[in-house]
Formats: structure tokens, C-alpha cells, sequence
């Protein structure tokens, strides 16, 4: 079906291109004759029909020699322009060979073959000039042409980012690179040009298209993707890449559009393909206007501020123009580093860092009655899976006993959001960290479904849950880097270890957009909002991934070391339980479940007993209770002694 489109928009093209051909003819009769151009018609009808006929024939041919409808309308240029003047050139002489040899040009005016250069010319052109136009809004884009340069690269990509790339070349005398070639990711442009470059295949082509230039000696050096990043497929970023690797060529990608420069006398250079674009998705376009009424003049307090997440919630946030932003954090550096970065960014802001655990029930309820925020956002938490293993009592402390102080301070103060950052983790857990964050789930849904004396419910508690994000602390990514700088080996726990990986900014921007939706629709009261994070990815294809990235060989120049399961990791995460069914929702990206509720009363004393015990040290009566609360939380006896050893 994708061919037959193609086929048919250029023989749409094709078809417009003949049909002026006999329009130019008639129009040059009338420009030479005027009025009296039916008076001759009727005394040498049959020679004129001839000619008519002759020359769309001829025309026909010509057009399709010189390759005139192979270039795209879109990115119409002077090299078209050239390929015009040809084609009527060549359509001119040949006819009047042609009729000359039939009528020896007996009926046609002499003046007739220059107006029909002419007018052939203009009428060939005119569309395609306001075409560009009214694409481009500029003049400047028609003027371009391409010359060559040394090392020749193949584009992925036959868009905007391609015809840009080509321009940058051609006004670009001292570039490195010439294009030998375009792979259309869509094939909608297959055989067709862009300035004079061809668009030669679609991916799954890639290994033919190489080989044909290999036998024209124009053999590509490079595959360069021309797509922006936030357009960018993760999977088939991944697919070019092993295509790449198999084929001995490098893989870059172009800057953002906003790095070329509209005068074109330099031309941005080619940046590596990072790990986001091999993991990423096409970006989820985020609504403005009602993240802006949730935020925009109101204060707003974020927990656990310097984190990863935390610190990518304030970055985007302070951009909504909130009237007062509250960031709180227990560890001074983060704290000081974000606040400063936040000040510099906007320094119209008003921001306060607070030093603060949350923990401390005291210090949450003084801090929230003081400052009154309107939005809440708790990402503060444990989430290194092995690291709370060893410390159970800490995880427990942070992430169960101190959201439900968070949350408490929140409903006291009135807040209209209330907005918990979950992880994937709670789903099963088999981790000490996601029981923890499964009971931190089962407060938020509870104090949802709570209602006050008059039946109202004041406010909106949001659950979202997500897997890993890429540079977070608990996130693998961090340790292969490390361990790529110091030589490898790369160290993966279990060869069939997945996880779901998403980039932070993508989160964030889930995160924001799924709250300020859910603020007002009571019908997901008690639900979970669950980020689609795509499909889930190997560890051990990642860190050949990497190590490709680094320029280097997979168990070749860098070895991958498998180490054995960690104390609580799973081989696989989930973002549903089996009796949460996913549902959907209005905003793309996020999902939403429905587990089970826990009554809020009895889990409110439950969770007292636990505090007690944490506190206490009594790690026998914690993880009694932890499997009590989370019955689906089955600690092994030997727990105490596997973080001995």
C-alpha cells in the first residue's frame, strides 16, 4: 500500500508536468497570435493537432530522461530548476526536428519555439517556487545548491533535517562530507531526490543500498541520522545501530535544527549517538495550559528536591512560573546544588530550600502548615535495591513512614495535589525497597478514597509509578559508564536481566502532565497512573550498546562480566499486578491501574506498629509486618544473613 502512495503522488506530479506542456503549447499560439489565434486554428487545424499531439509526446519523454519529477516538490531548488531548462530545452529542439521533417515547419510561426521555452519554463517552475514558498516562507531555500566534498555518508532520514543537511554542504565549501545518499525511515520518498541527492531505500534496504554504492565507488563512511531527537524511534535507533556495527560504518546524528544557521556559512558538526536516543520514544507533546493552571502562581514544595527525579521535577516546574517553590532535601550538597542552578535559570523566583528529613513527622507538619503549598510533589526516597536490602530499617523509615508524613502534612494543610513518585518495583515485590514503596502506594490510594465529615474530599492524592530513568541514582547506567572509563569489564548481574528504562525529562514531563489532568477527575480517585516505559531492555544488550557507543568492541575490546543476582533483584519488573488490569487515559503515554484498596483506619495503625519497630531496631517484628501489610511480600529467613555475609 506504502508503494502504491508513492507511486501514485509522483505520477500525480508526472501527470500535472504534461498537462502544462500542452497548456504552453496553446498559450504561446495566443501569446503570438492574440485573438486571431482561432481564425488559424481553423485554416491549419490538422498541423497545429499534430504538433500539439508531437509535442506532449515529445515532452513526456523528456521530462521522465532528465528526471524532472524525481526531485521532491517540498525541497524544490536551483538543481530542479536546472533539470527544468533541460528537459524543455531538449523538448524544443526535438520538436522542431520532428516537425520540420513532417511539415517543414510550414505552419508554425517562426517566434513560436522561443515563447514556448518560455512559457514551458515558468509554467514548470511557478508551481514548484510556490510550493517551496508556501512551505518555507522564504525566498533564500530555492537558491541552494550542492557541491561535493570528500567523505561521503549516507542520511537516514528524507525530511527537513536531511534537505538541511544537504543545503549546509552545498553553501559549505570547507565541509568534510558529501551525501552519497538518503534511507527514507518512512518510504514514502523512495526515488526521489533532495538537491540532486537520491533517496535510494528504506532501512531494511540499508545492506543493498550500501553494497550499490560500494559498486559505484561512492561507498559511505558514516550513517548519519537526520531525524531530531525527540522524534526518534529507540528500537529502530538500536536496529541502525547493529545494522551499523555489521556493516563497519560509524553511526552520528545531526544537532537540533535550531544549531543551523539560517545564513548557512557553517554548518554544526555531527554529534554521537547517545544512550536516550537508543532508548528513547517520539516524544509525548506535554499540554502547557493545564500544567500551568496546577503550577503557574501558586507555591509549589517538592521532596527529596537533589535527587535525580526530584531535581528534574524543580528544573521543570521553576519553568511553569510558580509563585513560591519549596525544595526540600536532607542532603546539603544536592540541596545547594539544585537551589543554585534554579536561581542562575530564573532568577525572578522565589525559592527556598528547606534542610529537612521527612522522617521528621514534627518538621513536615511545621513546615507544610507554614508554607501552605498548593501542589506537592514527593520523589524524596531509598531506591537502590540492594543498599535498602542491607539497611531495611532506613528503607522503611524513608520511604513507608515518610510519605505517610509528607502526605499527612499535606491533607492538613490543604494542599489541592498531592503527587507520589512510585516505582515498578512495588509490583510483587521481592525487595525490602518495593514493599516499602508498595505500602507507600496503599497510603496515597487510601487517604484518596478518604472522605471528611461532609463527604468531601479535599486533597487529590496521585500515584505514578515508572520504571528506571536513564542517570538516576539506583540506575545501572552510572556504574557502566564508570566502569567503560576505567576499561571494563561491564558487570550484569544475570544474562536474561530486564528492565524498563526511560529518560528522565521524558518522566518528568509524564509525571506533570498525568497530575495536573488527574487533579480534577474524580473517577481515578484510588488508582494508580502508570507511564508507559515502552518495552523492557535486556542489561547485557545495554552495556553492548554502550560499549559501542565508547567506540569500542562488545567482549572484544570490553568484556561483560555476569555476577549473580543481587540480594532482592528480580529478573523482570512489572508496571501491573495480574489483578490491576491497565486502563487507559486521556493523556498519551500513561496508563492507569486499579489495585486493591486497603482500609485506611487499620493501615494507619499498622503502620504505627511498624514506625515503633523500625525505630526500635526489632527487625524480626518489621518484616513480619512488612509481609502483614504486603502479603504478596515474601522475605526469605535467611535475609538477616545474606546482608552479613
Amino acid at each position: 500500500m506504502k508503494r502504491l502512495l508513492r507511486f501514485d503522488r509522483r505520477l500525480l506530479a508526472y501527470g500535472h508536468d504534461i498537462v502544462i506542456a500542452a497548456l504552453a503549447f496553446v498559450v504561446s499560439l495566443y501569446l503570438r497570435l492574440g485573438d486571431g489565434i482561432w481564425r488559424y486554428w481553423e485554416e491549419s487545424g490538422d498541423v497545429l493537432s499534430l504538433g500539439l499531439v508531437l509535442f506532449v509526446a515529445i515532452a513526456a519523454v523528456s521530462f521522465r530522461t532528465f528526471g524532472m519529477n524525481s526531485g521532491i516538490w517540498r525541497y524544490a531548488s536551483l538543481r530542479d530548476l536546472t533539470a527544468i531548462v533541460r528537459a524543455v530545452t531538449v523538448t524544443i529542439l526535438v520538436f522542431l526536428l520532428l516537425m520540420f521533417q513532417v511539415t517543414r515547419l510550414e505552419a508554425l510561426p517562426r517566434s513560436l519555439p522561443m515563447i514556448m521555452w518560455f512559457v514551458l519554463v515558468v509554467l514548470l517552475s511557478g508551481p514548484r517556487l510556490l510550493y517551496r514558498l508556501f512551505k518555507d516562507r522564504r525566498l533564500t531555500a530555492i537558491l541552494d545548491a550542492q557541491t561535493g566534498t570528500r567523505s561521503p555518508v549516507l542520511l537516514i532520514g528524507a525530511g527537513d533535517g536531511a534537505e538541511l543537511f544537504i543545503r549546509a554542504l552545498a553553501s559549505d565549501r570547507s565541509a568534510h562530507f558529501r551525501a552519497v545518499g538518503v534511507i527514507d525511515d518512512k518510504g514514502g520518498r523512495v526515488g526521489r531526490e533532495i538537491h540532486g541527492v537520491k533517496v535510494m531505500g528504506v532501512v531494511d534496504e540499508l545492506e543493498a543500498v550500501v553494497a550499490q554504492l560500494e559498486q559505484q565507488g561512492n561507498r559511505p563512511e558514516r550513517l548519519i541520522l537526520t531525524k531530531m531527537r525527540e522524534r526518534l524511534d529507540g528500537r529502530q535507533v538500536r536496529h541502525l545501530a547493529d545494522l551499523a556495527e555489521s556493516l563497519n560504518l560509524s553511526l552520528q546524528r545531526l544537532p537540533a535544527l535550531t544549531e543551523f544557521r539560517d545564513d548557512l556559512t557553517g554548518m554544526p558538526a555531527l554529534q554521537p549517538v547517545a544512550l536516550e536516543d537508543l532508548l528513547g520514544r517520539p516524544q509525548v507533546s506535554l499540554d502547557k495550559r493545564i500544567v500551568g493552571d496546577l503550577i503557574g502562581g501558586h507555591t509549589v514544595l517538592i521532596t527529596g528536591a537533589g535527587g535525580s527525579i526530584g531535581s528534574e521535577l524543580t528544573r521543570q516546574i521553576a519553568g511553569f512560573g510558580p509563585g513560591r517553590l519549596i525544595l526540600v532535601d536532607n542532603g546539603e550538597f544536592n540541596l545547594y546544588t539544585i537551589e543554585m542552578e534554579v536561581r542562575e535559570r530564573f532568577p525572578d523566583l522565589t525559592v527556598v530550600p528547606v534542610l529537612g528529613d521527612v522522617r521528621d513527622r514534627r518538621r513536615m507538619l511545621a513546615l507544610f502548615a507554614a508554607e501552605c503549598p498548593r501542589a506537592v510533589f514527593h520523589a524524596a526516597a531509598l531506591k537502590h535495591v540492594p543498599m535498602v536490602e542491607y539497611n531495611p530499617l532506613e528503607g522503611i523509615l524513608t520511604n513507608a513512614i515518610g510519605t505517610r508524613n509528607v502526605a499527612d502534612a499535606a491533607s492538613r494543610s490543604g494542599a489541592a495535589a498531592f503527587v507520589l513518585i512510585s516505582t515498578d518495583k512495588a509490583i510483587k515485590p521481592s525487595s525490602v525497597m518495593g514493599a516499602t514503596k508498595r505500602i507507600a502506594e496503599c497510603y496515597c490510594q487510601a487517604q484518596d478514597l478518604r472522605q471528611d465529615e461532609a463527604g468531601r474530599t479535599v486533597t487529590r492524592f496521585i500515584t505514578v509509578r515508572f520504571g528506571n530513568v536513564l542517570g538516576s541514582t539506583g540506575s545501572v547506567v552510572p556504574l557502566f559508564e564508570r566502569q567503560l572509563r576505567a576499561g571494563g569489564p561491564l558487570t550484569v548481574t544475570h544474562p536474561d536481566m530486564r528492565r524498563y528504562f526511560m529518560t528522565v525529562r521524558e518522566a518528568v514531563e509524564l509525571v506533570l502532565q498525568a497530575s495536573a489532568q488527574g487533579l480534577h477527575r474524580h473517577d481515578q480517585r484510588g488508582k494508580i497512573l502508570v507511564l508507559d516505559m515502552g518495552e523492557p531492555i535486556r542489561i547485557a544488550d545495554l552495556a553492548r550498546q554502550m560499549i559501542r557507543l565508547a567506540g569500542l568492541r562488545p567482549d572484544k575490546d570490553v568484556r561483560i562480566e555476569f555476577t549473580g543476582l543481587r540480594p532482592g533483584e528480580k529478573l523482570f519488573e512489572e508496571l501491573f499486578d495480574p489483578a490491576e488490569p491497565p486502563e487507559t487515559t486521556d493523556v498519551d503515554g500513561v496508563m492507569m491501574a486499579s489495585p486493591r484498596a486497603v482500609d485506611g483506619a487499620i493501615l494507619a495503625r499498622a503502620l504505627e506498629e511498624l514506625e515503633n519497630a523500625a525505630r526500635s531496631g526489632d527487625e524480626p517484628r518489621v518484616f513480619a509486618l512488612l509481609h502483614h501489610i504486603v502479603p504478596e511480600f515474601n522475605p526469605p529467613a535467611s535475609a538477616a544473613l545474606a546482608r552479613r555475609d
